[in-house]
């Protein structure tokens, strides 16, 4: 059987489908953005809260005042310098923008994706796709495709297959509504960068209502439960006292990069779930760059469900 092409993908999506596609940060579940019936069946798969609002994919900057209704000097000058990346800023929504895609507020995240098979799709699509990670509502997200077939089965339409996310957790969302701008999520992005860009610092707010995606208290969770211990002494010392306990427990310590840890998260967080264990005990990495991402979905992961 041959693999799912892009053509493969317009149709879908055309035809209001859903198609899961990758792009740097993790795989996305896609909806044609203009059509209110796709994007309401995208949030049923999903079993996405119908307040819950999704970002919007573009397939370049220049898209960015069809979507936003008078984007502020700060949004573009984000846009300009971090698009193609994983950057969404959030902004006032234009009259195009469906209530089903932002959860009936007046604003809608947008990005450009920076993976050359998410582009070739939408340029080929030649609209905006709505794509929350494509995975069920509040579990690990998808960073390969081989994830988006185990979680989603046979509900989403079509996969396509462009190898593991390169960045691994979900894009940086800044909300550019506000002065200054203001952090919703960490993400692929660091915060630092941003800030350089702008020249000034941001606000940084990553819980709450939600208004972006993840701003969740429990999110990208494992069915196993997440503990996190803040060395590999205060690890060790907890998984000796759940195994004596008679818990199926390990340990995840990974002496690597931020980037590293960032990149493979998610599968090190499934791959638990696939060994059975029933707890997880997590040292984080330093909290800068993209480890504060990191840190990010391990405290949404060990929070109370």
């Amino acid at each position: 059987m041959t693999s799912p092409t892009v053509a493969d993908a317009v149709a879908v999506l055309r035809a209001g489908g859903l198609v899961a596609f990758p792009t740097e940060t993790v795989y996305g579940l896609g909806a044609d953005a203009a059509s209110e019936a796709a994007v309401r069946r995208l949030f049923a798969v999903k079993g996405r809260p119908a307040d819950h609002p999704v970002i919007v994919h573009l397939a370049s900057a220049a898209e960015l005042d069809d979507w936003a209704a008078e984007p502020s000097p700060d949004a573009r000058r984000l846009a300009a310098a971090c698009w193609p990346g994983p950057l969404t800023v959030l902004v006032a929504r234009s009259a195009r923008v469906a209530d089903a895609v932002t959860g009936g507020r007046p604003t809608v995240g947008l990005r450009v994706p920076a993976h050359p098979l998410a582009l070739e799709l939408l340029q080929a699509f030649g609209g905006a796709v709505a794509a929350p990670s494509a995975n069920r509502f509040g579990r690990v997200s998808p960073t390969t495709a081989e994830h988006v077939h185990a979680d989603l089965g046979a509900d989403v339409d079509l996969v396509v297959d462009g190898g593991p996310c390169a960045v691994g957790v979900e894009s940086t969302i800044v909300d550019c509504t506000v002065d200054p701008p203001m952090v919703l999520r960490h993400g692929g992005l660091a915060v630092e960068r941003l800030e350089a860009i702008l020249g000034r610092p941001l606000d940084r707010v990553t819980r709450g209502p939600s208004r972006a995606s993840g701003m969740l208290e429990s999110h990208y969770a494992p069915r196993c439960r997440v503990e996190l211990a803040p060395d590999a002494d205060a690890a060790a010392a907890r998984l000796a006292d759940l195994r004596h306990a008679g818990v199926d427990a390990d340990v995840l310590d990974p002496s690597c990069s931020p980037e590293r840890y960032a990149q493979h998260l998610y599968g090190w967080l499934r791959e638990a779930d696939g060994r059975g264990l029933a707890v997880l005990v997590v040292v984080p990495p330093p909290e800068e760059g993209i480890g504060a991402a990191v840190n990010d979905r391990l405290r949404k992961a060990a929070a109370p469900r």
